[in-house]
Order: C-alpha cells, then structure tokens, then sequence
C-alpha cells in the first residue's frame, strides 16, 4: 500500500553521520533537491529507520547514499561509483558459507506481496533506476577474499557489497515508494586493510553520481 505524499522532498538517506558528513564537506545536494537524513548502520537500522522515515515524511521517492566495497575492481574501480538497478540480500536464510540456503531454496519469501500485483520477495529487488548493476547487502561485510568469492559465487552478477541497501529497497517496496541506491567503491570487497581504503574519493564519486539521479525528476526502469 502507498503512502499518499505529504508534499516531502525527496529523501536522500546516508548510513552513517562519518559519510553525511563528508557529503556535506563536499557541497551536499543542493538547495531543494532533497531532505538528507541518516538511514543508520546495517540492515536492522536501516531497515526500521526507513521505515519510520517513510511513515512521518513520506516522500515521493528515496535515495540511498554511501560506500560499498567493489567485487570488480576493472569494472567499478576503488574511488568511482555506480548508481545501481538491482539489489539482493545475502545470510537470510540457514547456514554460512557453502552450508548458506537462501530464501528462494527455503521456499519462505521474506514478503509474501508487495502490492497487488507484485511477486513475493525472496532475496532481491528491482530498484527505480535503469541498469542492470546488481548490488548484494549483507549482514556482516565480508572479511577476506574466501568470503568474497563465496557470495560472489551465489551472485555472479554482483558488482558492490554494502549494509543497507536491501533493508531500505524492502522498506521502501512494502511503502510503494521509489528507490534509487548510489554507492561509491571505498575498497575492494574482502580487503580489510584501512590503508588501501578511499573513503574520500569513494563519496567524492557517489555525490557527482547522486546529483544526476536527482536532477531526473522521474525514475523509470
């Protein structure tokens, strides 16, 4: 069921106050572009935040801002960003690593319905923003390139890695309201060395990238 807006602006959500507030170093969104507001850190704060988010504001669209890690490195650098089209979800479900069963194998849809005509939500979902880019969250970011690969293997399509995007695309989909998720590559996904990391650079990309997305007045897949 969908909120009736109240007139919001858009909703630009930042997971942390470190990348909000590098953002706004860097000369945030603009005058009227968009509320900018903390979506909160992992899955369970993002998801409850935008939910309530959501519900108190309701806006007539939601973009998600922030860093991720990059599963292709030749394809989305550390330090460029992507606007994605796909999000999916990894470790809802049985097990870890090779013993993981996700929710398509379980047979339990995470949503039975999101709108009346829609399917049940397992483990991924269709963003408001044309590009096939598929972006997988998960519970815990992974610690080393064995897990890397692992969930690269159960998402071959996988570009980025973050911890909220599915949580606020779930959030946003049982709302009816559209959702866009921008991301820049901080690191490649498993490298735990801060010193290899570019933060700076990574929100540096995702702002330039978030300004044209918002600049569209519509989002169409």
């Amino acid at each position: 069921m969908a909120f009736p807006s109240l007139g919001s602006p858009t909703l630009v959500l930042v997971p942390t106050e470190l990348e909000r507030a590098r953002l706004a170093d860097l000369g945030g969104f603009g005058v009227g572009a968009g509320l900018v507001d903390l979506a909160g850190f992992g899955v369970a704060a993002a998801g409850a935040r935008t939910a309530e988010r959501l519900a108190v504001l309701r806006p007539a669209r939601v973009l998600l801002v922030g860093i991720a890690g990059t599963y292709d490195a030749e394809r989305a650098p550390v330090g460029s960003a992507l606007a994605f089209g796909r999000v999916a979800v990894d470790g809802i479900g049985v097990g870890t690593g090779r013993d993981y069963l996700p929710p398509p194998q379980l047979g339990f849809p995470q949503w039975p319905k999101a709108g009346a005509d829609a399917q049940p939500i397992f483990d991924e979902l269709a963003l408001a923003w044309p590009s096939e880019s598929l972006l997988v969250t998960t519970a815990a970011a992974s610690a080393n390139p064995t897990e890397a690969a692992w969930r690269r293997e159960r998402f071959p399509a996988a570009v980025g890695e973050d911890m909220e995007g599915f949580a606020v695309a779930l959030a946003c989909a049982l709302a009816g309201v559209p959702v866009a998720i921008v991301r820049g590559f901080s690191n490649v996904v498993g490298d735990r060395e801060s010193r290899n990391w570019r933060i700076p650079s990574a929100l540096s990309a995702a702002r330039k990238v978030a300004l044209e997305v918002l600049e569209r007045e519509t989002w169409v897949r």
